[in-house]
């Protein structure tokens, strides 16, 4: 599972970063135009990342696999497929509202994805399991959800405010969690 989800995932990254165009002119002024297109791309590549090294640390405490993981695991393989189209359409229109949205509600359906994924992960480790320790109470988690919800509002009326608490969440998960790696010491202790 944890293969077939890196292929998913780099493949992923491969449609968004063949979506780039070159600029059809030689100068800066047509590079400055890809600006929002790279940015899009940036955030999304990022994310993705962030998703693919969780998932990753996730895996290494997991013991065992059900169809019930299988199908949560698909469930959020889902919705990290839509990144490209939604990182198209964040970069082409140049951070309008609505694809600023949309954006956001797959960061937010992802979010929830992982969640339910680590829901169905718990029960067939036990509540004093490597991963039940390692998870935690999950307030990152939790935290990121909220701020996409209110960065789906705020689109509406600053799409630039919105995208700054979507750099704001994927910064927060660039800052190293080193709950998988602790717990993982601990069981090999």
């Amino acid at each position: 599972m944890e293969a077939f989800s890196d292929a998913v995932i780099a493949i992923i990254i491969t449609i968004m970063v063949l979506e780039l165009q070159a600029p059809h002119g030689a100068d800066w002024a047509s590079l400055s135009s890809l600006i929002p297109v790279f940015l899009s791309y940036a955030l999304s590549f990022l994310f993705l990342g962030i998703y693919w090294n969780n998932h990753h640390h996730l895996f290494q405490v997991v013991r065992h696999v059900d169809g019930r993981v299988l199908w949560a695991n698909l469930h959020l393989l889902f919705w990290l497929s839509l990144f490209p189209f939604c990182t198209g359409w964040l970069g082409e229109t140049h951070f309008a509202a609505r694809p600023v949205a949309l954006y956001g509600v797959v960061l937010l359906l992802a979010a929830c994805a992982y969640y339910v994924l680590t829901g169905a992960l718990l029960p067939l480790h036990g509540k004093d399991s490597t991963l039940a320790v390692a998870l935690g109470s999950d307030v990152k988690g939790r935290a990121s959800i909220a701020v996409y919800v209110g960065a789906i509002g705020a689109s509406f009326f600053s799409p630039w405010l919105a995208y700054g608490l979507y750099v704001v969440v994927a910064i927060a998960w660039l800052i190293p969690d080193r709950r998988m790696e602790r717990a993982l010491a601990e069981r090999r202790a």
